[in-house]
């Protein structure tokens, strides 16, 4: 069973409520979000709101928090509201379907999916809606996106390295082009596990960089890893 909060150095995120709970992945994309010139930013299927209290940690942009479930949402809401930045963080209680922002476009669009179509479901619905894209397809979150998402602005999201490789795919064919690909092993003999992907209107070759998170033994992370890091998690 999960802890019921999660401590990081200048927040806690509380996760007993929600189907969404604190990992790997979620603190991966918060940390690596491309924050340069942003103002706004919308974070699709927040959660327990931890990627949106990272990223009001690392800059000083607007960020709206939309999640549809119940539960996730009101404790988004109770971690917004403990934290140092509530007042730049809004919460809505809304899928991406129909969600109706106030401010019109965002400069910056993250989201940390349920990735799963077709695969086996738990038989936990809570756990199977964290898993599973029914309530969110590919072509309606690339519309939503294409939606609200500023002429030059950016999506970023993390997605495992099959299904990512299709969302690539997917999102050529909406006119959202793949600009950056951050390729993540666990250890140095794993094959890439996760893709961090940064999408544009701008169609160019993407850069390819790489991301090893331990040396070789559990618990003994690379430079790079810590370094990336090292603001939020309180190990380091």
């Amino acid at each position: 069973m999960s802890n019921n909060y999660f401590r990081f150095k200048k927040f806690t995120i509380y996760q007993d409520k929600s189907a969404f709970k604190v990992g790997t992945d979620g603190v991966l994309l918060g940390a690596c979000a491309d924050i340069v010139g942003v103002r706004s930013v919308l974070d699709i299927g927040s959660g327990t709101g931890l990627i949106s209290i990272m990223l009001a940690q690392r800059c000083n942009a607007e960020i709206t928090a939309i999640e549809p479930d119940s539960e996730s949402f009101n404790q988004c809401c109770e971690n917004v509201n403990r934290s140092d930045w509530n007042n730049r963080i809004k919460v809505v209680h809304t899928d991406l379907q129909n969600f109706n922002p106030d401010q019109g476009e965002f400069d910056l669009i993250v989201t940390n999916p349920p990735y799963f179509s077709d695969s086996l479901k738990s038989p936990d619905p809570w756990k199977s809606a964290a898993r599973h894209n029914d309530s969110l397809p590919t072509g309606e979150l690339l519309e939503g996106v294409l939606k609200f998402l500023k002429d030059n602005g950016r999506l970023q999201l993390i997605m495992p390295y099959v299904e990512g490789n299709v969302f690539i795919a997917d999102a050529h064919k909406y006119g959202l082009y793949c600009n950056s690909i951050l390729k993540i092993k666990p250890l140095p003999t794993s094959e890439i596990r996760r893709l961090i992907l940064t999408f544009s209107r701008l169609q160019k070759k993407p850069v390819e960089r790489f991301l090893t998170i331990e040396h070789g033994k559990r618990h003994e992370f690379t430079e790079e890893y810590v370094n990336l890091t090292r603001d939020f998690y309180l190990k380091f």
